[in-house]
């Protein structure tokens, strides 16, 4: 895997902390007032846990 640059870093980052801010907004609202609500977090979780591994931060073992 090549190395990111700084600038890539840097979108990833910016990024990672959108979805966080997405996850904590999502956890106000009542869970029955957004379908496939547990389906949205599963991808949220997904999608940091995997951007944090872009950024070097190694992955559990059975996480995809």
């Amino acid at each position: 895997m090549e190395t990111l640059t700084l600038d890539e870093r840097e979108r990833i980052i910016d990024s990672t902390l959108k979805i966080q801010s997405v996850q904590n907004s999502l956890r106000q609202v009542r869970r029955n007032k957004i379908p496939s609500i547990d389906e949205i977090a599963e991808c949220l979780t997904s999608a940091d846990k995997h951007l944090r591994a872009a950024l070097g931060y190694i992955l559990p073992s059975g996480t995809d």
